[in-house]
């Protein structure tokens, strides 16, 4: 039976003693960044480690920002990710072929300023739609998410895909409840709520993400969806 509550996804894994803390608390996907200017890119070594001791137990999602199809596809075989999250202006046919040669399920991400950017979205056709909150500061564009900004989630109203729906941006045990009770997403996403410094997890914040996290029940569509 499919979990009342969302699923929690932890994004800017580094290494694998947070992998395996968040594991044990029961994640349903750990995000290792491959993306060359994020403050939290995983290390090709860390990220053989992770995969190692963990693929059979949780999700592993591979973070990507406009990456050549064919690093991609490499990186996803070597790794035997089961997600990947496409996170720059990747298009649906990338996102398609992406998902056919990997054979892994596709997460297109939109960073969030208005109403246009949830549409916008909607032509996508994958596994599953992630919202996240565009940086505030256009010197941190290039960012691509992890900035710790939220992002007005009544925006999401605009939205009318049946597509799952993971939401990112600025979620923190504080917040996640009252993010759950008004988007009933898929799955929650965190990457610096959750963090002492950028790549390094503080234990205390993500067990009371998690405990957040799961007071608020998802919504009733999203409840059944694919694990």
């Amino acid at each position: 039976m499919a979990s009342a509550h969302p699923q929690v996804k932890i994004c800017g894994i580094t290494n694998l003693a947070d992998a395996e803390a968040a594991a044990r608390l029961g994640a349903w996907a750990l995000g290792m960044v491959f993306y060359e200017h994020s403050s939290r890119r995983c290390s090709p070594a860390n990220a053989q480690q992770i995969a190692a001791a963990l693929r059979r137990r949780v999700k592993l999602c591979g973070v990507f920002v406009n990456a050549p199809l064919e690093l991609l596809v490499a990186t996803a075989t070597d790794l035997g990710l089961s997600l990947l999250q496409l996170q720059g202006e990747e298009g649906p046919a990338y996102c398609a072929e992406a998902a056919r040669r990997s054979g892994a399920r596709v997460i297109k991400a939109a960073q969030v300023r208005d109403a246009g950017d949830v549409r916008e979205l909607e032509r996508y056709h994958v596994d599953f739609h992630l919202l996240d909150a565009g940086a505030r500061d256009v010197r941190r564009a290039y960012l691509r998410g992890g900035t710790g900004d939220t992002f007005d989630w009544s925006l999401i109203s605009a939205r009318r895909s049946k597509v799952p729906l993971i939401l990112s941006g600025g979620l923190t045990a504080e917040n996640v409840g009252e993010a759950v009770a008004a988007v009933h997403p898929y799955a929650v996403d965190t990457a610096s709520g959750t963090e002492a410094a950028p790549g390094r997890k503080d234990q205390a914040k993500l067990l009371a993400f998690f405990a957040s996290a799961r007071q608020t029940p998802a919504g009733p569509s999203q409840i059944g969806l694919p694990a």
